[in-house]
């Protein structure tokens, strides 16, 4: 079920001739009924990059506070795991370092990034008041950085805005000084940590992401270099409230999930550039053109 407010159909068409497979063009945030029965109820839906939530603010607090009460009220009337995909934004600009799932945040409510934040913070509120009393057997992952194919050229994040740029030999926009750290987890990574935990007995959150910290910098450096491009790099001023630093301790991932990342950086660049050299010459440079 997706309203198609930053997804594409054309990432699930091969599942259409699946007959497992069905695929409904609606918003979570409205009534839900699903005849017969539900195993699980996996909640993705929100827009995740800082230019769509600063875009789409309202939608975005909107599915994480009703688009979460109506699956969980599905998952409670169904009688079905469900499993919130959460986010590092819950940590906001966080004073400890590296952020473990006992870590409470700095976030600020008020800010443009606040939208994002607190309808996560929020989600994983409701998702624990549930669990804790309706009995609704729950999962919360908090989803650090994650790069891969698929992802939209104009998605805004700092991968597909440095592979469009340098694919097109445009300069690369980097933020602030380059010196703010993230740690990027690829997507296969990712969803095996997802799987491992949405079968796991674990109801409160865990991280899953790659514990690998380097700066915006050094990650545009490397996204050069993977594509052969000799782009320059440019700066912009830093975002308000964006965060300093962003590293996950996954020890909660690896002692009860048998968890971590095994896709190296170079590995899954290589694989990820594979997707946007083919994307631009189907769509075009234009397509890739928008800020990180």
């Amino acid at each position: 079920m997706d309203n198609l407010i930053t997804g594409d159909v054309k990432n699930v068409e091969e599942l259409f001739e699946n007959r497992w497979f069905h695929f409904e063009h609606r918003d979570v945030t409205e009534y839900i009924h699903v005849g017969g029965r539900l195993d699980g109820i996996l909640h993705f839906a929100s827009p995740a990059s800082p230019i769509d939530y600063l875009e789409l603010p309202i939608q975005t607090l909107k599915v994480g506070s009703l688009g979460t009460h109506k699956a969980l009220g599905l998952a409670h009337a169904k009688r079905s795991r469900f499993l919130l995909a959460s986010t590092s934004e819950c940590y906001g600009d966080p004073l400890v370092h590296p952020q473990s799932e006992d870590y409470w945040g700095n976030v600020n409510p008020v800010g443009p990034r606040g939208v994002y934040d607190e309808a996560k913070r929020f989600a994983e509120a409701m998702t624990m008041a549930y669990h804790r009393f309706h009995k609704v057997d729950t999962r919360i992952v908090r989803i650090f950085n994650t790069y891969g194919p698929r992802m939209r050229l104009r998605d805004g994040r700092a991968l597909p805005a440095f592979m469009g740029q340098a694919l097109a030999n445009e300069p690369l926009t980097v933020f602030g000084d380059g010196s703010q750290t993230r740690s990027f987890c690829y997507v296969d990574d990712l969803v095996e940590g997802i799987w491992r935990l949405y079968n796991s007995a674990e109801t409160l959150p865990v991280n899953i992401g790659n514990p690998s910290e380097m700066t915006i910098l050094q990650f545009a450096e490397a996204v050069l270099k993977v594509t052969g491009s000799t782009a320059p790099i440019t700066f912009k001023p830093l975002p308000v409230d964006d965060p300093k630093v962003r590293r996950p301790d996954i020890t909660k991932a690896r002692k009860l999930l048998g968890w971590e990342p095994s896709v190296a950086l170079a590995d899954g660049l290589k694989r990820t550039v594979d997707y946007f050299r083919a994307k631009l010459a189907l769509d075009g440079p234009a397509s890739g053109r928008r800020g990180s």
